[in-house]
């Protein structure tokens, strides 16, 4: 018998703690008619069903509230409804066009492209798989007959179509679609079959059939770059579509949320996906995450905007902070001149002085170590602007201080000793504005090192070189020998009293080119203390190559541990220089390798030692081994 005393209740939720177990949150997008908002109670029952905690999202298009909706859910379910007015993706109307709902349009579409930007894991229905597909790059076509006219244009046979407008009850299914081998989808309703992004189906595999319900007019036509097919109809329709960037993001064309125990998969799988991004995001506030190299300042010659989300940098504020990610170091790079060439002919400092007014009386002709300041001043004046948001970082304290305080850090690097235009006095000068490490050298023979694309100019570390590691030993800088030839690196590990590391470095034995390190390398790096990191550029992940992903990042990256050992690895992107893989192709997706690691069952100190915490641990052994 229902009972009508709140206090019975309450004594149960008070009997013990915690009040209630923690669940993702899932927000779940509503529909808009009349001016009512409103849900059917399938879509949050199944939520509930599956482990999670709805939380109803209403149309509304305002910044503020999606931002701060996006920062308070661990994943988002797109409901079903109305057409999407096809003006969003260049097209006119067709006659075929259903009632559009453009109320939910914009405010839809916006959360979808900021839940994507932040990696939210989605779940799109109906309506939700093509709002996916508009808000990420595909195209929805307006009816199902016009999929069958541009067959016919195409030069193809015009299928023979099903009914995917079913008369029967909701609950019941009426056709089938088959759903590809390889895919999450396939993982979701076969666990023996594990997900992979290589197409097993091509190797013989049958596809597995599902029996759906269908009450649509519209489907994806073109999942875009970003998706891939996961499942189609016996006539040829898109019926889902998923991640084709190892991300938790999936639609289905037909309503699992009316299909019961045989629906539930789905919201498992999403509620699932949110658990594991929140534990990444919680475990991202408890560690410092630093990123030891990457080349954004090489774009200041673009006018690039640090506050702004800017597409032509892969760092900057917004990707920052959407990727959950605390510190990176920017390197100064300098190109190395060829013979007979000028420094200032290999950078584009009237670019520079183009974007930024006050230098308008600058002279192009200048030396590395001139140059190397201007970088050095551009950073200081960003961190300046945005002052209440980042910071400069010059020890491991400044880091932890910063993030205590809501800060992102900069820290300042060299790449490519160059920049000491040979003059040991400019250790002490780098060293004074703040800089924590020096790459040796670039790509070619400089007059401190050979290069591991040099002509072995020295045999190694020159005696110029000697010096400028025994400087910057008594100055507290960090020895980078990423890029150096093998002699250099052992000279320089022989040289130097401090250990030395390498800042975006992967393994030879898995990518065997010059620019990696041996096992012996890496074992001995181990020996003296130092760290290796690992890299994102795909030429050095993947040999023959052109695109590599987050899991070959990983692949390298476990490989190095099991040489070296957990104590002497880490990361460092090389973003804004050649680094990108698919899967964490910016800082706004770096928490998808924290999602990795968790997968893997690493442990939240050995990802903390992996995510800084072992170049940290050498950073302040450098720094505590300067000379006063």
């Amino acid at each position: 018998m229902k009972s009508f005393n709140l206090k019975s209740y309450l004594k149960d939720i008070y009997a013990t703690f915690p009040e209630a177990n923690h669940q993702p949150v899932i927000g779940i997008t509503v529909n808009y008619t009349d001016g009512d908002a409103t849900l059917r109670d399938r879509y949050y029952d199944q939520i509930v069903k599956a482990g999670g905690t709805p939380v109803l999202i209403p149309p509304v298009a305002d910044k503020h509230v999606i931002i701060n909706t996006l920062d308070h859910i661990d994943g988002l379910l797109l409901s079903g409804g109305g057409d999407i007015n096809p003006l969003w993706t260049g097209e006119e109307p067709s006659p075929l066009l259903h009632s559009i709902n453009a109320t939910r349009d914009l405010a839809e579409l916006l959360t979808v492209r900021l839940a994507f930007n932040r990696q939210i894991p989605i779940l799109g229905i109906c309506r939700g798989i093509q709002t996916l597909a508009v808000a990420l790059g595909g195209k929805v076509a307006q009816d199902l007959s016009s999929l069958s006219r541009q067959d016919a244009a195409d030069g193809g046979a015009t299928t023979a179509r099903i009914k995917h407008s079913q008369d029967a009850d909701r609950q019941e299914p009426t056709h089938t679609v088959n759903i590809k081998p390889g895919t999450y989808l396939a993982e979701i309703y076969s666990p023996d079959a594990p997900a992979s992004d290589n197409r097993s189906e091509e190797q013989g595999e049958a596809p597995l059939r599902l029996a759906v319900n269908s009450f649509h007019h519209q489907a994806v036509s073109n999942p875009g770059s970003r998706f891939r097919v996961a499942a189609t109809a016996p006539d040829g329709v898109i019926e889902a579509i998923e991640s084709a960037e190892y991300k938790p993001i999936m639609g289905v064309q037909w309503h699992p949320e009316w299909l019961g125990e045989d629906g539930l998969p789905l919201f498992q799988w999403l509620v699932s996906q949110a658990q594991a991004f929140a534990e990444a995001k919680a475990l991202h506030e408890r560690i410092l995450t630093l990123d030891t190299h990457c080349d954004t300042p090489m774009f200041f010659p673009q006018g690039v905007r640090f506050d702004h989300r800017d597409p032509r940098i892969l760092y900057d504020l917004h990707k920052m902070t959407e990727g959950h990610q605390d510190a990176v170091i920017m390197a100064a790079y300098l190109p190395q001149p060829k013979l007979g060439e000028q420094f200032s002919q290999k950078v584009d400092i009237a670019g520079i002085i183009r974007h930024n007014p006050q230098l308008h009386g600058l002279s192009t002709q200048m030396s590395p170590t001139q140059y190397a300041d201007l970088i050095f001043d551009k950073l200081e004046q960003i961190v300046a602007e945005k002052s209440n948001y980042i910071s400069i970082a010059r020890t491991p304290a400044d880091l932890y201080e910063d993030k205590c305080k809501g800060r992102k850090s900069i820290m300042f690097g060299i790449e490519n000793g160059l920049a000491l235009n040979h003059d040991l006095a400019n250790v002490r000068h780098f060293a004074q504005r703040g800089v924590v490490y020096i790459t040796l050298c670039h790509n070619g023979d400089n007059d401190i090192c050979d290069s591991n694309r040099g002509s072995n100019m020295h045999n190694g570390v020159s005696e110029f070189g000697e010096k400028v590691i025994e400087r910057m030993n008594d100055e507290g800088i960090m020895v980078d020998l990423s890029h150096a030839s093998e002699k250099s690196f052992y000279d320089a590990l022989d040289i130097s009293r401090t250990p030395i590391v390498c800042s975006h470095s992967n393994s030879r034995a898995l990518c065997d080119v010059p620019r990696n390190l041996t096992d012996d390398q890496m074992r001995a790096l181990a020996a003296k203390g130092g760290v290796a990191h690992t890299t994102f550029y795909h030429g050095f992940l993947s040999k023959g190559s052109t695109e590599a992903s987050i899991l070959d990042v990983v692949a390298h990256l476990e490989h190095a541990i099991d040489i070296m050992g957990i104590d002497h690895v880490g990361i460092g992107t090389d973003f804004d220089g050649d680094g990108i893989v698919r899967g964490c192709a910016d800082a706004s997706e770096m928490i998808n390798f924290t999602l990795q690691l968790l997968k893997r069952h690493y442990s939240e100190r050995d990802i903390e030692k992996i995510w800084g915490g072992n170049w940290l641990r050498v950073m302040a052994q450098v720094q505590s081994a300067k000379k006063d």
